[in-house]
């Protein structure tokens, strides 16, 4: 990346060559301009996000705590105050992403009002969000330098070169809000050439990195809800083939595919498998088949019936014309779901569970590296999971199998708050702490996430607002539970114009029009009392 000076420089000679018709450009507001927009296209996101994570993902195969981690966001604010917030407590944005939720964009960004996470939406949101969310990270890089740039002036002008070249410094060395989204294309929206022409879109926004899941697209449910249909092999991976042909058409040659398989809770199937040869992959995908051996004679109208390693077998079929699994498959068809798409082009693993449980997830882990040695999850700390009950339960079960007292608890009643002061949960507590890093060394886990967070902690603090302002405390209610905090928090929204844009907007009228720019962050701008 080139230095504040750099840019300087290339424009000062620019300007010379376009001769006195470029008099009234100033070199150093346009390197400043070009400074806040260091991605011009949603191309050049794709590409330098997509070296990101390849690095990241380099750096875990060496070292398990190198893991990663992002927070879901439904809107291009929320991921803003999110990096920013980041870059303001922990002064780095590594190895920290972005996600996109394709629940959070059914129940919060379709035009046909809130919907279930059944892929009713219109799929163009998707890419619109992303959009979305890195306009709002580009105009954090821009908010931030110009107030480096302010900074810069202000140190010239008095006189101050040491604290002129630490500014400088901080330009140069600036690092940006932008960071990898993984971003969620549900089962596709169709088949498989729907699901190319909708990942093009996604990785032209910005997308690096594209979560497919084995569902039928047209049955599609939320991985924490019951009725999951899952497709053969072939169909899957012919998807994860279109979303890898979208990213080398485009250029992304780092393009980081997701497979997520929802078999653990998906007992039905739309499609019996092609297969050819017994043992190819149709042939594994139909021995899960819930099916009963079967004599021509006992043939009923409408029978389907298959040749099934030298039997006729009939595959049980519903009401609904759907197959069904036999019970206790599912972790099976799991590891198998994961191993075929490692080796058919897919980079990462997405394991949807019905419980946060390590040993669960290192179970199954284990066994899809004992062919795929390197095989790591994304995997979802998911809010549809009680974690507070759940963690709760497991240390009561370890405590019980280690022979300790639990006589002082009920295991079906944990979630009470009588027992919000007991060892038991202070254990628990410390378990969900410490999952993250535990469950990255111990289950493969590279990437945490929570997919819906920022929708429970909208709803959360306006219940606390409406609570206080609506009720006796009134105004106080907003001032004392939200502004006073944001001014002895130090969040940087506090200044809201300055947040949307105001002082840019000064910066560019003054490089347009000079001593003539009408600016609107003068001595009567109300912002001024937050200093």
């Amino acid at each position: 990346m080139s230095t504040f000076q750099d840019e300087i420089s290339e424009l000062a000679r620019l300007r010379e060559k376009n001769g006195s018709a470029w008099d009234h450009i100033n070199p150093e507001s346009a390197a400043r301009m070009r400074l806040q927009n260091r991605f011009r296209t949603g191309l050049d996101i794709a590409k330098y996000t997509a070296a990101i994570m390849r690095q990241d993902m380099a750096e875990y195969d060496a070292d398990s705590s190198q893991y990663t981690q992002s927070l879901g966001c439904w809107h291009g604010f929320i991921g803003q105050q999110k990096l920013i917030a980041i870059k303001k407590h922990f002064n780095d944005t590594s190895k920290r992403y972005l996600y996109l939720s394709g629940w959070m964009i059914a129940a919060l960004r379709s035009e046909f009002g809130p919907l279930p996470d059944q892929s009713m939406h219109e799929k163009t949101t998707v890419p619109g969000l992303i959009e979305e969310l890195y306009t709002f990270l580009r105009q954090a890089d821009a908010r931030e330098l110009g107030g480096l740039f302010r900074a810069l002036d202000a140190a010239r002008e008095s006189g101050n070169e040491v604290e002129a070249k630490s500014v400088q410094s901080q330009i140069d060395n600036f690092q940006t809000h932008v960071v990898p989204i993984i971003a969620d294309i549900d089962a596709g929206f169709g088949n498989a050439e729907a699901t190319y022409l909708l990942a093009k879109q996604m990785i032209e926004a910005g997308a690096c990195a594209i979560q497919i899941e084995n569902q039928v697209s047209d049955e599609k449910q939320c991985g924490h809800q019951d009725g999951k249909v899952t497709v053969p092999h072939e169909d899957f991976l012919a998807k994860i083939r279109a979303v890898r042909y979208a990213f080398l058409e485009l250029g992304v040659d780092e393009g980081v595919i997701v497979a997520r398989t929802d078999s653990l809770g998906a007992g039905l199937t739309k499609q019996i498998a092609v297969t050819h040869t017994p043992g190819d992959l149709g042939d594994q995908y139909n021995s899960f088949l819930d099916m009963e051996e079967l004599d021509v004679a006992d043939m009923s109208h409408g029978d389907v019936i298959i040749k099934y390693h030298d039997q006729l077998m009939r595959p049980k079929r519903l009401p609904s014309n759907l197959y069904q699994f036999r019970k206790g498959t599912g972790e099976d068809r799991c590891v198998l779901d994961s191993i075929t798409s490692l080796q058919h082009g897919a980079d990462l693993l997405w394991i949807e569970t019905e419980k946060p449980h390590i040993g669960q997830i290192a179970g199954m882990v284990n066994r899809i590296r004992e062919v795929i040695p390197n095989a790591k999850l994304v995997y979802n700390n998911s809010p549809s999971f009680n974690w507070t009950l759940n963690f709760r339960q497991q240390v009561f079960d370890a405590w019980s199998e280690a022979g300790k007292d639990v006589s002082a608890y009920n295991r079906d009643a944990l979630m009470s708050v009588d027992y919000d002061d007991s060892e038991l949960a202070a254990e628990a507590d410390e378990r969900i702490r410490t999952f993250q890093a535990d469950s990255a060394r111990e289950a493969g886990i590279f990437h945490h996430l929570i997919t819906l967070p920022t929708y429970h902690t909208a709803a959360l603090s306006t219940d606390n607002l409406a609570k206080e302002y609506f009720g006796e405390q009134g105004m106080l209610g907003y001032v004392k539970g939200v502004q006073r905090k944001e001014i002895r928090e130090g969040i940087a929204c506090v200044k809201h114009q300055n947040m949307a844009g105001s002082d840019l907007g000064d910066d560019h009228k003054e490089y347009f029009a000079g001593e003539a720019a009408l600016k609107a962050g003068g001595k009567d701008n109300t912002m001024n009392q937050f200093g």
